[in-house]
C-alpha cells in the first residue's frame, strides 16, 4: 500500500469567520458613527473576513479621517464614488447591514467576536506555510522552528492593543499604588530595579529595572564579558536572583572558568592549567565552587541564537530575574533581511519586545568601532561608535561603556613612567540613560582575575 509521508494542507473553505458579528460591527457604525472611535481602537480592516467588509471597514476609516459626515447617504455614496458598489446594489446591502444590528450596545462584543476569528484564522494560515515548508524541504528544522516561533509570536503581538488612560487612574491606580509598594518592606524587592553589586552604578540607573534593554559597548579585550559575567555573580550570589546567560563566544566551561577565577581570587592562569595551583587555591576553589554551585544561574552557549530561540528557552525556564547576551554581533535574526543592518535593527527591536514582554532586564554586550583607536582624538567611546547599526542607540534604554586608559598604552610611552597609564583603573560611562542623568563612573579592573569593583570595595588577593 502506498504511503503519503507529507502533511495535509487545510483547507481554505474551513476558515472560520462569523458573518452575523461582522455585519453588526459595520450597521452599528452606520446606525452610530460614534461606535468607530471603540472599533478603531481594536479593529483593522483584515480583521474582517468577508472582503467586501473589508473594504466598508476601510472607507468608514477614511470617512472619519477626512472629517466626511458618516451616514447612510453619504457612505453609499462614497462606496459607489471608489466602485465597490453600484446604487441598487449599495441600498440593498447596507440596509441589510442596518437591520442586522440587534443593539449597538453590545458593539465590544460583536468586536470581540470578529477579533477571536480573526486570530484564528492567522493561526490556521501559520500552520498552513508551517506545513508548505515542511512539505517542500524548503529551509532545515531549525529554520523551520525559528521562523514557526516568529509566525505566532507576531500572531500575539497583533493582539496587544491597550487602551488610552486618563492621567488619574494611571497616577491612583498604577503609580500611587506601586509608590506604596516600594515603600513596604515586605514587597520592596518586587518593585525595584535588581542591585548590580556597583553602588554608584546602581545609584545612577535606580538598578536593573524590569523591561529595560541595557547594552554594554566596549573593544575587543576591555573586559565586555568580565563585566557581564560580574554583574550576573553579583545578582545571581548577592541578590539570590535567576541570572540566565547567553554566550554565543565562549563556551560554558570557559565562562565557569571565569566566574571562579572571580570567587575564588585564583589567577585565571591557573584554572587552564591546574598544575600550577597550589593547595590553598585548591581549597578556595572548592569553597568557590560549592558557593556558585547553590546559586540560580543558568548558563547556554548556543551558537547564533535568535530572540524566539532564547525566548523559548526563558519561558520554559520560567520566573527569570535578569538576561545577559554575549554578544549582540554574534546573534542572527529569525528572519532573512537584505543586509547586517537591517538584521541588527530586527535583533535589537525584539530584544526590547522581549524585555517587556518577559518583564525581565536584557543586558546585550556590543562591540564598538575602530573609531575610538584613532590617534590624535579621544578614545573614550561615544554613541556614534557603536558597530553596524543605530538601532542600537535607539532600542536601549541604556548604554554603557567601557574604557580603561591602559588599553591604549602604545610602544612610546610605555617605558615612560609618567605616562604609562594606571593598568586598575577603569571607567563605566553611562552614555544613554532613560531613568537619569549620564555620567562617569570609577571602576577597578583586576587583570589578574578579570573582575571589575568598584574602587572602595577591592577584592584583597588572599
Amino acid at each position: 500500500m502506498e504511503t503519503n509521508n507529507s502533511f495535509e494542507i487545510l483547507s481554505e473553505g474551513r476558515m472560520p469567520f462569523s458573518v452575523e458579528a461582522e455585519q453588526s460591527v459595520l450597521g452599528s457604525i452606520i446606525i452610530e458613527p460614534s461606535c468607530l472611535n471603540i472599533a478603531q481602537t481594536a479593529l483593522k480592516a483584515e480583521y474582517f473576513y468577508i472582503e467586501q467588509h473589508q473594504k466598508i471597514y476601510e472607507t468608514l476609516t477614511r470617512m472619519f479621517e477626512t472629517n466626511i459626515k458618516i451616514d447612510f447617504i453619504t457612505l453609499l455614496e462614497q462606496l459607489k464614488t471608489e466602485g465597490v458598489y453600484d446604487d441598487a446594489g449599495g441600498k440593498s446591502y447596507l440596509t441589510q447591514l442596518v437591520q442586522c444590528v440587534p443593539t449597538t450596545a453590545n458593539l465590544e462584543n460583536y468586536i470581540a467576536i470578529v477579533k477571536d476569528r480573526y486570530t484564528v484564522r492567522a493561526l490556521m494560515k501559520a500552520a498552513q506555510s508551517i506545513i508548505k515548508d515542511i512539505n517542500e524541504n524548503a529551509i532545515d528544522s531549525r529554520h523551520l522552528l525559528d521562523d514557526a516561533e516568529q509566525k505566532i509570536y507576531d500572531i500575539r503581538q497583533g493582539r496587544s492593543v491597550s487602551d488610552l488612560v486618563n492621567i488619574k487612574d494611571v497616577i491612583y491606580g498604577e503609580t500611587y499604588d506601586r509608590l506604596i509598594k516600594v515603600s513596604d518592606p515586605a514587597t520592596h524587592d518586587d518593585y525595584v530595579g535588581i542591585p548590580s553589586g556597583l553602588a554608584e552604578l546602581d545609584k545612577t540607573l535606580t538598578g536593573l529595572n524590569k523591561s529595560d534593554l541595557i547594552i554594554i559597548g566596549a573593544r575587543p579585550g576591555m573586559g565586555k564579558t568580565s563585566f557581564a559575567l560580574n554583574i550576573a555573580r553579583n545578582v545571581a550570589v548577592n541578590g539570590g536572583k535567576r541570572v540566565c546567560f547567553f554566550s554565543l563566544e565562549m563556551s560554558r566551561d570557559q565562562l565557569a572558568q571565569r566566574l571562579l577565577s572571580n570567587e575564588a581570587a585564583i589567577e585565571s592562569s591557573h584554572l587552564r592549567d591546574s598544575q600550577l595551583m597550589t593547595k590553598d587555591e585548591w581549597e578556595r576553589l572548592a569553597h568557590a565552587a560549592e558557593q556558585l554551585s547553590k546559586t540560580d544561574m543558568y548558563l547556554d552557549e548556543t551558537p547564533s541564537i535568535t530572540v524566539p530561540e532564547m525566548k523559548a528557552k526563558l519561558r520554559r525556564l520560567g520566573n527569570v530575574d535578569l538576561v545577559i547576551i554575549d554578544y549582540l554581533g554574534l546573534m542572527r535574526s529569525a528572519t532573512t533581511k537584505e543586509n547586517r543592518v537591517q538584521e541588527v535593527s530586527d535583533i535589537t527591536r525584539n530584544l526590547k519586545i522581549m524585555a517587556k514582554e518577559l518583564k525581565v532586564p536584557v543586558i546585550a554586550c556590543a562591540q564598538l568601532s575602530r573609531g575610538t583607536e584613532v590617534k590624535g582624538k579621544s578614545h573614550k567611546p561615544q554613541l556614534s561608535d557603536l558597530r553596524e547599526s543605530g538601532s542600537i542607540e535607539q532600542d536601549a534604554d541604556i548604554v554603557l561603556f567601557l574604557y580603561r586608559e591602559k588599553y591604549y598604552d602604545t610602544e612610546e610611552n610605555i617605558d615612560d613612567p609618567e605616562q604609562v597609564s594606571d593598568p586598575n583603573k577603569a571607567e563605566c560611562i553611562v552614555a544613554k540613560n532613560r531613568h537619569g542623568e549620564c555620567k562617569t563612573i570609577p571602576l577597578h579592573w583586576d587583570g589578574q582575575f578579570t573582575r571589575f569593583t568598584a574602587p572602595t570595595n577591592i577584592y584583597d588577593n588572599q
